[in-house]
């Protein structure tokens, strides 16, 4: 593995005293890159979340090297070591548990640090669960998205987060812990019950899934198997889509369609058509003739 590493990605200059900011995978060891192994092996000094995470990585990629703690507690002062040791010429890389430092997980003021004092922040990229939930939420009308990582934890600010996310015309994309995933479902369906959201659970491990639906039905989805709730969780709130004359009348059409859909898969008919005609507005009459038609073989 070392040998191909070096052997793809060698080629390229590394330079001394330069910080290497290395995405790690986020649950499936085959997303490392060839090029990351290669900076990995070749640096002095590796700065991780938690070395009690990074060291078994490191070991199964068959290397040992110098591990520092570089967390959200100690990030300024472990900061001043890494500086030191970029005066002396080293190599130094920044790892997190999983994906992508310095977005979500500490290295961003690691990174200012070593910039504003002359040094290189080299980006070796690789994966990121944020990229991989939107790649396949299928949303095809969101053109951008915002980034809001967990919301806080509890009481006023929390609620009031989520308030501020389901009013976001864009994409949004949150991430959420397995405890407090039925707390942001139950949120979202009383802020923004008809907006569609796909759920990734486990991104790229073995009991990975990802599903869609209105925001409104996501709690009831949750409560009906506990293992939905396990794991860890990204979430994306799709666009919000502003149509205007016969292209708003289609568009309403492929909504309704799109909740029916949903709502079919997790309601008996008539509860679905029930909850659409309340989502979307539309005339239950008419949303029951397309739900029986959607059902047909």
């Amino acid at each position: 593995m070392l040998q191909a590493a070096a052997e793809a990605a060698g080629g390229q200059h590394y330079p001394q005293g330069a910080l290497y900011v290395v995405a790690t995978p986020i649950g499936n060891l085959a997303d490392v890159s060839l090029r990351a192994i290669h900076v990995l092996a070749l640096v002095d000094a590796i700065a991780c979340e938690d070395t009690r995470h990074s060291a078994p990585l490191l070991r199964r990629l068959g290397l040992d090297k110098p591990l520092i703690a570089l967390h959200q507690h100690n990030e300024r002062t472990a900061a001043a070591a890494i500086l030191e040791r970029l005066a002396r010429g080293e190599r130094v890389a920044c790892i997190s548990d999983a994906g992508t430092p310095a977005i979500s997980d500490p290295g961003a003021e690691l990174v200012a640090a070593a910039r504003a004092a002359g040094y290189r922040a080299v980006p070796i990229p690789g994966a990121s669960s944020v990229v991989a939930a939107l790649s396949i939420s299928g949303d095809a009308q969101g053109s951008d998205f915002l980034f809001v990582g967990f919301p806080p934890s509890r009481g006023k600010e929390r609620a009031n987060a989520i308030e501020r996310l389901a009013a976001r015309r864009a994409r949004v994309v949150v991430l959420e812990a397995p405890h407090r995933i039925e707390d942001l479902a139950n949120g979202l369906a009383r802020c923004a019950p008809a907006r569609t959201v796909t759920l990734c659970r486990e991104l790229t491990k073995q009991f990975e899934s990802v599903e869609s639906m209105p925001a409104a039905v996501l709690p009831a989805w949750l409560a009906a198997d506990s293992n939905r709730q396990r794991g860890e969780f990204v979430i994306v709130l799709h666009a919000l889509a502003e149509p205007s004359g016969p292209e708003a009348a289609e568009a309403t059409a492929g909504n309704d369609d799109k909740t029916l859909r949903a709502l079919l898969a997790a309601l008996p008919l008539k509860q679905a058509v029930a909850v659409a005609a309340e989502l979307t507005g539309t005339a239950r009459n008419a949303l029951y003739a397309r739900a029986l038609e959607l059902k047909e073989p």
